[in-house]
Parts: structure tokens; sequence; C-alpha cells
């Protein structure tokens, strides 16, 4: 079948006015030689969306390699089909964000899968990603689907999936996804949308399951005695849905009411205020200084807008703004102390947990503690799935600190637990730079840096990983290689992955690649020093760190 023949077949079965005016008009163009026409349908049918361990992901548009109401729907009808090939009770719970389409995206996959034979609840209105994976294991449901393409631009939406059972509700991990991808195939190839059975009738769930979450959300902080004041915050959805729930866990927990971002409170799917709503990207937290400065605030808690990650952001008089964002491994560590805090007050011997990327500071928390500690693979996916785990972060401002009710990253319950630990350092009358300073004093001081690089050629990011491997280099920064962990076949217990591990004679790390989620080749870079003062500490790691981000920059940029 040719293209042109895919893009009418396509057009055929799209019940999408949007998409289907997008190919009405490129169509005819390509037909009567538009290089232009026929070079946007290649690029929208000569390949096709993979469904992979985090699901589906892309840009909204018609196509097979565009997220719309014909992919989303093939989607589900396969998902549906490999989940009675599992068992023929099978139940899913499906959430979803306030992005464009991504209500009808919800509501078709409900449809769509109840016509199939599952039975289906359907999340009462745009929720965050957090209450959709608590759902998944508080109903005892067989899956969880969320719509969302979390932090990714504007213009992008996704469908991610979670399974209970044994998998307890995480997100699913290999061979799952290539099962289900080709049962999705299997439906695409055979199928016309159109005549996939329906069924309009499935359960809305009510507001006992959001109440559900608020509650075990606040029960984070216990009313245990312990002091605690309650510190004036800035708090912002970054457009998301993020807001309302967090709202009800804040005052449930008793760490008072924030002043918001008022340009950034409501869900908007258009994003107006920022480039990327990704609380990492630059200038994507200007409104929430500008607002904290006003409001005299000492903290700032921002959301990605499906409110599974958490950014923080402290005052600093040195910064243009006043303000530095704390970076993922920063407060991955401080929250990592508090767990093993918690698991030393409690005498309860559990398991701290990272991804590979992450900053080794983890690994020396739980080593102070006497606890066990694990590596995974990048992603909650991952993590979440580590026995015995009382709690685990990725530098990418995802944390999981109650995994008994959530497996997967969650912002809401992450502000939580960091709100409270500044609230009792103030009740203390301490700040969080000496809480830090406490940290490097007992654990090391840690500094780490990433280089990112974004591409419009997906091609660039093999040819950079092949040219790595094929040439690695004998020194970074001026500073020796003395080993280097390849992945792509397995390492250790680790399956085969795409990733590339520089180890430095200093002990300092370097990881590079690709991400799972956006075109762009990733480096993180780690190192530390437990020798001299803190502020001796602290330089050294710096300047390590400096000089190996210095070094790859040369290499891949």
């Amino acid at each position: 079948m040719t293209t042109l023949d895919r893009a009418k077949a396509w057009f055929e079965q799209d019940p999408d006015e949007v998409t289907r005016a997008e190919l009405a008009a490129l169509i005819p163009a390509a037909e009567a030689g538009d290089a232009a026409a026929m070079d946007a349908l290649r690029d929208r049918f000569d390949t096709r969306l993979t469904f992979g361990t985090a699901g589906l992901r892309g840009e909204l548009g018609a196509g097979s390699n565009r997220m719309n109401r014909v992919l989303v729907s093939q989607a589900a009808a396969g998902f549906a089909r490999w989940l009675l090939d599992r068992d023929e009770n099978a139940s899913v719970v499906i959430g979803y964000d306030g992005r464009v389409n991504s209500d009808v995206f919800a509501r078709d996959s409900a449809e769509l899968m109840a016509g199939a034979g599952v039975r289906v609840v359907l999340l009462p209105r745009p929720l965050p990603t957090p209450v959709l994976a608590f759902a998944v294991r508080h109903l005892g449901m067989s899956a969880g689907i969320m719509v969302t393409a979390s932090h990714n631009p504007p213009r992008d939406n996704g469908y991610k999936v979670y399974l209970g059972g044994r998998d307890g509700g995480s997100q699913i991990v290999a061979p799952a996804d290539e099962q289900i991808h080709a049962a999705i195939l299997a439906v695409a190839d055979t199928a016309v949308v159109g005549e996939l059975p329906r069924a309009s009738s499935f359960d809305v769930a009510d507001e006992s399951i959001v109440d559900a979450y608020v509650e075990a959300t606040a029960a984070l902080v216990p009313d245990d005695g312990t002091a605690r004041e309650a510190v004036p915050f800035v708090y912002t959805a970054l457009h998301g849905v993020g807001w309302e729930v967090s709202k009800r866990v804040f005052a449930a927990a008793g760490l008072g009411e924030p002043t918001v971002v008022a340009e950034q409170v409501e869900p908007d799917g258009a994003f107006p205020t920022v480039a990327f709503p990704n609380p990492e990207e630059p200038g994507a937290m200007d409104l929430a200084f500008e607002t904290a400065n006003r409001a005299g605030a000492a903290l700032i808690i921002a959301h990605d807008p499906d409110a599974d990650r958490l950014a923080v952001a402290v005052p600093d008089a040195g910064e243009p703004s006043g303000w530095r964002r704390l970076s993922g491994n920063e407060v991955g560590g401080l929250l990592g102390w508090r767990a093993a805090e918690r698991l030393h007050r409690s005498e309860t011997h559990a398991k701290l947990a990272a991804s590979l990327v992450s900053s080794p500071a983890l690994s020396a928390v739980a080593a102070a503690y006497g606890l066990s500690y694990s590596d995974t693979l990048t992603g909650f996916k991952w993590i979440s799935r580590v026995g015995g785990l009382a709690y685990g972060f990725e530098e990418a401002l995802g944390y999981l600190v109650n995994p008994g009710t959530v497996r997967d990253k969650d912002g809401i319950s992450a502000s939580v637990d960091f709100l409270a630990l500044v609230g009792e350092l103030t009740a203390a009358g301490r700040t969080l730079d000496d809480h830090q300073r406490d940290f490097d004093e007992r654990f090391g001081a840690f500094a780490s840096a990433q280089v990112s690089l974004r591409v419009t050629d997906l091609s660039r990011i093999g040819a950079i990983m092949a040219a790595l491997r094929d040439a690695p280099p004998a020194e970074i920064g001026g500073v020796r290689v003395s080993q280097v962990d390849d992945f792509i076949g397995g390492f250790g217990v680790f399956p085969p992955g795409d990733i590339l591990r520089f180890w430095m004679l200093d002990g300092s790390r370097v990881i590079v690649r690709p991400s799972g989620t956006e075109p762009k080749v990733k480096v993180y870079i780690d190192a530390s020093s437990d020798e001299g003062s803190v502020d001796e500490r602290r330089a050294v790691a710096a300047a390590r760190v400096a000089a190996l981000e210095s070094g790859m920059r040369a290499l891949i940029v």
C-alpha cells in the first residue's frame, strides 16, 4: 500500500473533523504533485508511533505517526484484547489530564474497551496522574490508562498504561509492551475504527476516589506531636491539573494554603505562558518567581501539568530572579534522608532506590543507615518494582514517597513531604540551607550536571551513541576514563538498553543515553567529595562536574 493509499484509508475511518480536514487538504495537494504535501504525508504515514513501556506519546495530528482518535481507538481495542486474553474478567480505570483531546481520547477508550467486554471505570474529570495510579490499586483494577503527555510540548499528547494484580499498579515493562503493540497492530491491520464495538454504558467514578487519595496522601504528615510551622509558599500548576487536588491535600495535612500563580493555576492545554510546560526548562518558573517576590514567600512548589513531578525553588540573592530551583538530585537526597530517618525511628528495614542516572547520594544515605539500596533503569516502571521499597527517586523531578498507595512518581505526595520537612526545620529555628550542610557533612557533598542535546533529525541520536561506542574517549575534560560500561547487550542485572556509563579515575561518573520521551540525547554527570570541610567538599565536587560537563559538550554538541 502506498503512502497515499494509507492516507486515504485513514481519512475514511477518521471520526475527528479537525484531523480529517488536515488530510482533506494534504491528499489532493499531494496527488497534484505538491512535494511539500507529499513529504507531510510520508512523515505522518510511513511510520507509526510505537507502543512502548511509556505507552504512546507524540504530536497531535492525522496519521499513524501522530496522536489522534484513530490511533487511540486502535490502541484501546488492542489493549482490551490483550487484557481479555489474560483475564476474561479484566477491568480498567481510565484517567485524563487537561491537554487538548485528553478527554476525547479517554472517552473513546472507555467506550471501546467496554464494548470489547472489559469492565471500565472512567475518572470523573481531568485529574493528576498520581490519582489514576492510586485508583488502580485502590479499586483493585486489572489495569489503568492515563491520557497525558506529562511535561511535553503543548502540541503533544500521550497514553500510558499501568497493570494491577501481580504488577502492583506499576507501569508496564517488557515484554508486555511488545505484546500490546502486536495486539494494536492486529486491530489496525484488520479492523475499521467505526466498526469496532462500542458501549456507552460504563462506570464513572465518584468523588470518593479523590477523597481516598487526599486522605492517604495527607497521612504522610502524621499528627504525632512533631513541632511544625506552616511555611508561606507559592504554588504553580503550570496550566495543568494539579491545583484542585493539591489544595485539598495541603489543607488536610495542615500545611496551609499557598499563594498561587494565578496565570497558571487553571488547566489550559494551550499552555499560554510557557514555551515548554516543564519546570526544568528555562523560563517555565519565571511567573512563580515573580509571584513569590511579591508575596514574600519562603518556598516555591511547582508541579508539571499532570502533577507527577515536583520542582522546588528557594530564595537565593545571588540569582537575578532572587530564586534558585533545586535540582531533582538535591530534593531526592533530602527526601531520601527523611525516609531513612523514618525507617530508623520505626526500626523498619526497607529498601531505597534510584534510577542509575540519578545522584549516588541516596546510596550513601542507605549505607549510613544500614539500609538496602538498588539502582534501576530509568523510569518509575522500574523503581516502583523494587521489592520492599520505602522510597525512590529519579533526577528528573520524580519522587515516590508513599509506595504503599501509589506505584509511580507523585509530585503531590512529594510536595507534602517536602513542605513538612521545611516546616519542621522552621519550627526548630533552622533553614533548608542548614539542613543541606548537615547532609553534606554526614554523607559527603554531591554535585551533578546535565547536558541535553535536542535534535530535529532523530538519526543524529543514533549517530552520537554509535560514535561514542565505536571510539570511546580515553579522557573527558582532562580526567582519564577508567572504565566504560555498555548496556546495549545488558549489563549485570540490567536488561539491554541504549546506555553508556563512563567511570573516571577520581570516582566521578558520566552516563549518556537517548531520552525515552523526547528527541534528545541526555548526559548525566555526577561527582562527590567527603574530604575536608563542607565548603571544601562542595568546591571539589563542583570543579569535577564542571570539567566533565565541558568535556562532554565538546564531544557531542
